[in-house]
């Protein structure tokens, strides 16, 4: 294995895929200590100029560095400035031609929609009713479902909110909670109320717009005598309702993936990102929909996303959301290049422009189609990128993945993680290391892609192959292990 991974031509650091002693050689290089997936200078870096990375400036350095030094948070800082000022300079650039469309064995809704599972979901409006929805889910699955029939499984997703909140915060609560409601895994919905919330019954039936009344039932637990009972008659009807849908085949433009990164490495942007950006450049070519978010993680990496937007009016809409989050952090008093995390800088990342740069890999080349705010859906066919308004926390990006519409996520991680969500949530390795420690968590190993002779194709191929049988019914790491739950986003007061 080389020493070095040196990724684009312009760059003055490269990453160590192996840990490398003090006073190891390689040509003109004496280095220091440098861990796996940090960074070694390849040249001289003058106090003040840009350190380079995937082509770009991930930021300044703080101390003149040599060639062979370590790179990292101790001589180099954040060059983020506040807001962002781009112009619009439209890049071409498209995936090659994908080939042949594959198909997946899925579920066709009577709207048209595609489905990957054909499950009942219990939402409820607040976070009084919590344990009755659970409650619930755990007696009708043990009463209604057997393995192998043709309901595959009943799940309620609790949460803390619904209640003493105001403004964008029940806004936020409402609008998730209704996206997946709609959502066409869902085959059937519970809905539970108490009756006194600020999230009305009422209000929430209007966000969640029109719904099939024999795929959605609807009560508050204040209404009724026995909840419990209540819910399980409605159970039976919604389980008899679903029982009729039936797995044949769809083509795969019609999934929609999300694309999520987290616990991130400084062999994330190497191995496994770009690997779901060629996932996504596939998928888009057939005319799928891949969903990006983490809307913070793309600060300092706007150009090369925000200029593959097709239009300029796309291209304000992601560079207004942009600002506006910006916005966000500073109403709040924090600095808007605060990030990343203790673990991704033990990993090797130093500022937020590298987490950056390396987050929007999973985008691939493909072109950016649409922009919608938090809560909100993605197009299914759209043929490119859809970017959604959400933060980079992991349980709150991967809720917004999957209240806009993903079948399934394509979660890269570098030091893993148990999360799952109401969709299938696939974590993929971003090295051997991981993958070979936590075989319960991780789904695919992109690790191998650091070493000699691997066929980057054949490996996309494989992820694919997963993708699909994934589409088709096989359970995801998270589903066998019954990790399933949603994280809202939170702003503001609790009455």
């Amino acid at each position: 294995m080389k020493l070095l991974v040196h990724i684009h031509p312009d760059d003055n650091v490269a990453v160590a895929p192996q840990a490398i002693a003090a006073g190891t050689r390689e040509g003109d290089l004496v280095f220091t200590d440098i861990p796996a997936g940090h960074k070694a200078a390849l040249r001289p870096i003058a106090a003040g100029e840009p350190v380079i990375k995937y082509g770009f400036p991930i930021g300044l350095a703080t101390a003149d560095i040599a060639p062979g030094e370590h790179v990292h948070v101790h001589n180099v800082r954040s060059g983020l400035g506040e807001d962002t000022e781009l112009k619009y300079e439209a890049s071409r650039t498209s995936p090659a031609a994908p080939g042949e469309v594959p198909t997946f064995m899925g579920y066709r809704r009577p709207d048209g929609r595609a489905s990957t599972r054909n499950e009942i979901w219990i939402i409820n409006t607040v976070a009084c009713v919590n344990v009755p929805s659970q409650r619930i889910a755990d007696l009708a699955a043990k009463e209604l479902i057997t393995p192998g029939g043709p309901v595959d499984g009943i799940h309620a997703f609790t949460h803390p909110y619904g209640c003493s909140q105001l403004g964008d915060d029940l806004g936020h609560t409402r609008k998730i909670l209704a996206g997946l409601v709609r959502h066409p895994n869902a085959a059937a919905v519970l809905i539970l109320g108490l009756g006194c919330e600020n999230n009305t019954l009422k209000s929430f039936l209007a966000e969640a717009g029109t719904l099939d009344p024999q795929r959605v039932r609807f009560f508050n637990a204040q209404e009724v005598q026995d909840e419990i009972e209540h819910g399980l008659e409605a159970m039976r009807e919604l389980v008899a309702y679903a029982s009729k849908f039936k797995r044949q085949p769809i083509p795969a433009s019609e999934l929609v993936l999300g694309m999520k990164c987290g616990g991130s490495d400084g062999f994330s942007g190497i191995t496994a990102n770009p690997l779901v950006g060629r996932i996504a450049d596939r998928l888009c070519g057939w005319g799928g929909t891949a969903i990006l978010t983490e809307v913070p993680e793309m600060f300092g990496a706007e150009a090369p996303l925000f200029n593959r937007c097709d239009t300029e009016a796309t291209f304000n809409d992601a560079l207004g959301m942009v600002n506006e989050f910006k916005d966000y952090f500073r109403r709040h008093g924090e600095a808007v290049h605060e990030n990343p995390s203790p673990g991704n800088k033990d990993g090797g990342i130093t500022t937020l422009e590298e987490k950056s740069l390396g987050c929007i890999q999973k985008g691939g080349r493909a072109p950016v189609k649409q922009v919608v705010g938090y809560g909100e859906a993605a197009t299914q066919g759209l043929g490119g990128l859809c970017l959604v308004e959400a933060p980079g926390n992991d349980g709150v990006s991967c809720t917004a993945l999957a209240a806009a519409g993903a079948h399934e996520i394509l979660f890269t991680t570098g030091r893993g993680t148990p999360l799952g969500v109401p969709v299938p949530t696939l974590k993929i390795a971003s090295n051997r290391s991981l993958a070979e420690r936590k075989p319960n968590w991780i789904d695919f190993d992109a690790g191998v892609l650091l070493e000699p002779d691997v066929s980057v194709d054949g490996i996309t191929d494989r992820m694919m192959s997963l993708i699909l049988e994934v589409a088709s019914g096989k359970e995801a790491r998270n589903e066998i292990n019954g990790f399933r739950e949603i994280t809202i986003w939170k702003q503001g007061v609790t009455l």
